[in-house]
């Protein structure tokens, strides 16, 4: 049970999660993966079929929005960079 409820409790949050602003869900992707699958893996969790699919959905749609929100990252340190040299000389 107490496995069940753990899993209930992790796709609640990322529900959640998936509802933020880009900043505030990268940073609160990271803290959930750091819950939830640091020390377990995923196959670990004990949801039923449909609330299965559902986490597995926005597990996916997280995996592809951290990569874009890596490269909008890295595309605002570059501009950052610039801006500074900019601003130096």
């Amino acid at each position: 049970m107490e496995r069940r409820n753990r899993s209930l409790k992790a796709l609640e949050e990322l529900i959640y999660i998936d509802s933020l602003d880009a900043y505030e869900k990268a940073n609160a992707l990271v803290l959930w993966h750091n819950k939830y699958l640091l020390n377990e893996e995923i196959t670990n969790f004990d949801l039923e079929q449909e609330d299965l699919k559902v986490l597995f959905e926005l597990f996916y749609k997280n995996i592809n929005f951290l990569k874009e929100h890596k490269e909008q990252t890295r595309k605002d340190m570059v501009e950052n960079k610039k801006l500074q040299r900019f601003l130096n000389n």
